[in-house]
């Protein structure tokens, strides 16, 4: 099981990635293009836990940041 940050947008994939990675988290599979269309990469943190960070084109996220179903 992973957490799951869903971002707007590829960009923001990538500056999340380098964030963490910045902070220390370690990369674990580097953000790409996934086979149903989205773009996410996975990291982990300095207490081992496995964070993927997503951008799903087909979903829209409001300004506060909710997924809008």
């Amino acid at each position: 099981m992973t957490i799951s940050y869903n971002a707007t947008s590829e960009e923001e994939v990538d500056a999340v990635m380098h964030e963490a990675e910045r902070l220390g988290a370690t990369v674990v599979k580097p953000a790409q293009k996934v086979f149903w269309g989205g773009y996410s990469g996975y990291f982990k943190d300095l207490d081992g836990y496995v964070f993927e960070v997503a951008y799903n084109p087909f979903w829209k996220i409001d300004n506060e940041g909710n997924l809008i179903m």
